[in-house]
């Protein structure tokens, strides 16, 4: 009888403890999603993929490419970053660093084409409690 009360017992602290521990992985899961909109630009950074990356867009985006820079329409913005990845065929996005500042993420890394390789650089901002893109540079590396 002792033994058959000890058991009970101890189902009841075990159902317990994996409530509590499916409960505490839901909520630390909910807090381990900070920058993940940098992460998915720079996977479609390593594909060229512009249609995926015109998604994080703010409404006007800063764009500087060899020869030229300016503030463009994020429907300008997506035609002119899609323009240039035709040109230039991505293979390739070699990540040097990510990194959060006060206002939003960013991230440096090389852009391999067969054109040449290009430092490239995307700044993000916090918009309506999501991140946006509100820069990238392309450089012709040397």
């Amino acid at each position: 009888m002792f033994l058959d009360l000890y058991a009970m017992k101890l189902n009841k602290m075990k159902k317990k403890f994996t409530t509590l521990a499916i409960a505490l992985s839901l909520v630390l899961s909910a807090f381990s999603q900070p920058g993940t909109e940098i992460d998915k630009v720079v996977s479609n950074l390593k594909t060229g993929n512009a249609t995926e990356i015109s998604k994080y867009f703010d409404d006007y985006v800063q764009l500087t490419l060899p020869g030229e820079s300016d503030s463009y329409s994020k429907a300008q913005a997506v035609q002119i970053v899609k323009d240039f990845f035709a040109n230039n065929n991505v293979s390739g996005f070699e990540l040097k660093h990510k990194g959060e500042a006060p206002s939003g993420h960013y991230c440096i890394g090389t852009l391999q084409t067969t054109n040449g390789n290009y430092r490239t650089n995307v700044f993000m901002k916090n918009k309506n409690n999501k991140e946006v893109i509100r820069e990238i540079r392309f450089q012709l590396v040397e």
